[in-house]
């Protein structure tokens, strides 16, 4: 997969997991972006350890497997979030 087909499947997988977590208003394209690669990298380590296929090129299965790892990123990132702020306040 070249840089524009990361950049693509990055930019969808961040827009869709910030949807699902809630996080659309607090995100731009710019983080979406970034959490939908983070998210690709994430699901395709999830995948390979338990015997799947990550990441195969530009297709609906990349697109679910960094939709699945951005989503568990961004989780990840709220919870910790907020027991920094729960730890200020």
């Amino acid at each position: 997969m070249g840089i524009i087909s990361w950049i693509i499947i990055g930019a969808l997988a961040g827009w869709i997991a910030s949807m699902i977590t809630g996080n659309n208003r607090k995100m731009g394209a710019g983080k979406n972006i970034l959490a939908g690669i983070a998210g690709a990298f994430i699901g395709g380590f999830i995948m390979n350890l338990i015997g799947g296929t990550g990441i195969t090129g530009f297709n609906l299965w990349s697109l679910l497997v960094a939709t699945g790892g951005a989503v568990i990123l961004l989780l990840i990132i709220n919870a910790v979030s907020r027991t920094a702020k729960e730890q200020t306040n």
